[in-house]
């Protein structure tokens, strides 16, 4: 697999010929052609997602409810609330950034606590791009496009010999 691209390539000897699509989580490689049930998958993610997050939320209710049993205090409850919407926020937007671009493992291993925080945000992310496209299908398409006509065009038959080419220009 190449780090560049993110497409697999076939050798010129084997059957496939050319560059292979990089599968998609929940997804394979059913991005390509829109085929073996990709309309549903993507129903599926999208309805998954947002059930995931409003049970997310539903959780996040009953830990609200248990500081305000524990009477920690105004200052405590707001604190967490703030924490939790920003975090969201943050999450949904590196999410939704992501989706156009390839990540930058370092900055993602400097991001994971944010990002399990803000898990309702990637959630919302995931869900709402699945309305329009599979998660990653725009960059993934773009690679995998940029590949082919690569391969297309350093493996195009030539006609003719080169060597009479070569003649007839001295």
């Amino acid at each position: 697999m190449s780090d560049e691209t993110g497409t697999n390539a076939i050798p010129a000897g084997s059957t496939g010929g050319g560059p292979r699509p990089e599968p998609l989580r929940f997804f394979g490689t059913s991005w390509v052609d829109h085929t073996g049930g990709y309309a549903a998958r993507r129903a599926a993610v999208a309805v998954g997602a947002l059930v995931a997050a409003a049970v997310s939320c539903l959780i996040l209710r009953l830990a609200y409810q248990g500081l305000q049993i524990a009477g920690t205090g105004s200052y405590v409850t707001l604190l967490v609330i703030a924490m939790f919407a920003v975090c969201s926020a943050l999450a949904f937007r590196n999410t939704w950034d992501n989706f156009g671009r390839r990540t930058d493992p370092e900055r993602q291993a400097r991001l994971r606590g944010l990002l399990a925080i803000g898990f309702v945000g990637t959630l919302l992310a995931w869900s709402a791009r699945s309305l329009t496209e599979a998660p990653g299908e725009k960059l993934h398409r773009a690679e995998y496009d940029t590949a082919r006509a690569e391969y297309e065009r350093t493996h195009s038959r030539r006609t003719g010999n080169p060597a009479k080419a070569a003649r007839k220009k001295r």
